[in-house]
């Protein structure tokens, strides 16, 4: 099955937050084995987008709490473990023969 957003198809759960965000992930998460000089370009960046859109963060947190309401029950399925049974060893009370 296909998912198209926007026109856009999402093959991945990153091109899913990414179309979301309207951003690619790797811009607030970073990359690893980045440079200093791609750091702090990333995070030019970063700032330059939030000053555009200051609702964002209030955006993506709207829309993780969305995706955690609508999959609570697989995410807060939670089984209780039981504990074995006790064995209970013979004893050893009694006269010796």
């Amino acid at each position: 099955m296909r998912a198209y957003i926007g026109g856009h198809q999402a093959v991945s759960i990153d091109d899913f937050i990414e179309l979301a965000l309207g951003t690619p992930v790797g811009l607030w998460l970073g990359e690893e084995g980045e440079t200093e000089e791609e750091r702090a370009a990333r995070k030019d960046a970063a700032r330059d987008i939030l000053a555009d859109n200051p609702e964002l963060p209030d955006d993506v947190a709207r829309i993780a709490a969305e995706v955690i309401e609508a999959h609570a029950p697989e995410l807060f399925n939670v089984v209780p473990l039981t504990r074995p049974a006790r064995r209970r060893r013979p004893s050893r009370k009694g006269a010796a023969a």
